[in-house]
């Protein structure tokens, strides 16, 4: 029998997801009206056996985030926090860990969202399509990831078929970004997208959000429309023109 990787299995069914598929057939019939065996009945034990697992007792995953994010004191240490932080479930089934592109130390940091499937395969932020759209941006405002632009993503690793991300994902890898932001020292940032309004403003609806000036980790902030929204929907690049020259006015007069 042929065998498949994680990566080709999973990327075999959602093709059958997107051709229809809604279930699975097993190789044998199942017979569903078969009474099960009843299962034996538990003996009594004598004297105190092994207490469950106290709530308290329970590793709290942001706890842990927050221990190993405070541990790296380089940009480099902070890489290899994430890439060895197994909490989060979505490193199980990511290609590549995402982590940054550009120039450390850059006075404008961009953060994503999540990888899409061509970040995953790269281990890159903003590649592909949207990735050159990016940079078209940028290079419209005398920038780029080359030489004055540092760009991250507020997850690390592609959700499986590139689903939203949840709360508790976001919440897990926040004190990741946070570190993030304090080891690359930027003057200001930028968050593409609703979710990392989420991640680092607590704040969602990007339509409201754009092109209003606010404060995240203590530096000045602009939330804009993703690059991959500017794709799908060229009539808001007009918008997206005016907030790239706000950005480039507070970095020129801060």
């Amino acid at each position: 029998m042929e065998s498949f990787d994680y990566h080709q299995a999973a990327e075999m069914l959602a093709r059958q997801v997107e051709l229809g598929a809604t279930e699975a057939i097993c190789d044998a019939p199942v017979n569903r009206y078969e009474v099960p065996a009843s299962p034996p009945k538990a003996s009594a034990k004598i004297g105190k056996g092994p207490q469950p697992l106290q709530a308290s007792e329970t590793p709290d995953p942001v706890a842990l985030a927050r221990r190993a994010a405070r541990g790296a004191q380089t940009l480099e240490e902070l890489r290899a926090a994430v890439q060895g932080f197994e909490h989060c479930e979505l490193h199980k089934g990511a290609r590549n860990l995402v982590f940054a592109d550009g120039v450390p130390g850059a006075p404008l940091m961009i953060f994503g969202e999540a990888p899409d499937r061509d970040e995953d395969r790269a281990g890159k932020p903003f590649v592909g399509r949207t990735g050159q759209m990016l940079d078209r941006m940028l290079a419209a405002i005398d920038m780029g990831r080359d030489r004055n632009v540092y760009l991250s993503n507020i997850l690390p690793w592609r959700t499986p078929q590139g689903r939203d991300p949840k709360p508790d994902e976001i919440a897990m890898m926040r004190p990741f970004v946070q570190r993030h932001i304090e080891l690359a020292k930027p003057k200001v940032l930028v968050l593409f997208g609703n979710w990392s309004c989420q991640s680092l403003l607590e704040k969602r609806s990007i339509m409201r959000l754009r092109g209003n000036w606010t404060k995240a980790a203590d530096l000045s902030c602009m939330p804009m429309v993703h690059p991959g929204y500017l794709l799908r929907n060229p009539e808001a690049k007009r918008e997206a023109w005016a907030d790239l020259l706000s950005v480039q006015a507070n970095l020129r007069d801060g």
